[in-house]
């Protein structure tokens, strides 16, 4: 229901519009204390780079970080990550993630980062509480936050914005009326705009999801997804239809398909009664990271990479290597 409100296919949106407008007016005042000095703002000794976006919902940012430190860690560039920790609840903040961190305590997104790169994490609602633990921790170059581009209270030196190329702005509507969190105007001051998906306009980077190849949750064996038997895909993301499509992109047609609310717990039982065991459950990676610890034998996850254009892949790392020189 909630997506057709906000792609405005439904007229319920009119109803919640006096909400909106508050959300509006409550967003720009704080926007105007920060940025007239009114509101206090803290800026790290190293750049910070912001991967965020203007709606609610997935978008891709997540991919996008990944691939910047990744990009960066080839370049000997030392990053660290700091996130909301959004669907983790910690006892004690700000709290910088290890081996043993689960995604109860964190947050699936931070600790899939942490996973998949290795590179310091840290998470706390104050993202400058979470980028100061990492800096008395760690001697590092930059920190990339997921997320976070309305958390005025950190100043930040580069700003990206995600966009999803499929579903844009929605009715363009501020929450809980539209998706927005932001209006589009916002747009025009950031560094650059990456669109997933569709079709990229204007200045705007398109970017696309490559998959790898499928992991085995409990052995780690890799195969290609096609060759899988009897799939039933599950997905507990922003916008599960893109995983969904993602696998008809790679010739992977489900049995069944399981749409899961974004940040959603899971437990084995759950899971496990999804499929048979001539089945294969087939997940995100977000999905994965939560599951590791009761996962059997027949459930696999499906990593994918953000891939960008030669050309502003290597503009947008020479922008914040700019940053960091400068530092």
């Amino acid at each position: 229901m909630i997506e057709r409100i906000w792609s405005g296919e439904s007229k319920l949106y009119l109803l919640l519009l006096p909400f909106s407008w508050l959300y509006g007016l409550i967003s720009g005042l704080r926007q105007f204390g920060y940025r007239h000095g009114w509101l206090k703002s803290w800026r790290a000794p190293v750049p910070v780079v912001v991967v965020g976006n203007l709606t609610a919902g997935g978008n891709g940012k997540t991919p996008v970080a990944i691939w910047l430190v990744e990009n960066l860690q080839r370049q000997g560039v030392r990053a660290g990550v700091v996130s909301r920790g959004y669907g983790g609840k910690s006892a004690h903040y700000p709290l910088v993630l290890n081996q043993s961190t689960t995604t109860e305590v964190a947050g699936d997104e931070p600790v899939l980062i942490f996973q998949r790169t290795g590179v310091p994490v840290a998470v706390a609602p104050v993202r400058s509480d979470a980028v100061k633990a990492l800096l008395n921790q760690f001697e590092l170059d930059v920190i990339i936050t997921d997320d976070g581009l309305q958390h005025y209270a950190l100043q930040r030196d580069i700003e990206l914005v995600v966009v999803d190329g499929a579903r844009r702005f929605g009715n363009g509507w501020w929450l809980p009326a539209g998706p927005m969190r932001e209006r589009t105007g916002r747009l025009r001051s950031v560094d650059a705009v990456i669109t997933n998906g569709g079709d990229a306009q204007g200045n705007e980077i398109p970017m696309e999801l490559k998959s790898g190849e499928a992991i085995n949750l409990l052995t780690g064996e890799r195969c290609q997804a096609q060759t899988l038997s009897r799939v039933v895909a599950m997905a507990g993301i922003g916008h599960p239809p893109r995983f969904f499509q993602t696998l008809n992109t790679i010739n992977v047609q489900p049995e069944q398909t399981h749409a899961f609310a974004d940040h959603q717990p899971y437990t084995e039982d759950l899971l496990a009664n999804l499929v048979n065991a001539q089945q294969s459950l087939l997940m995100t990676e977000k999905d994965a990271v939560k599951c590791r610890a009761f996962a059997q034998e027949n459930w696999w996850y499906l990593p994918v990479d953000a891939r960008l254009p030669a050309e502003s892949a290597e503009a947008l790392l020479a922008l914040v290597m700019s940053k960091i020189e400068k530092k």
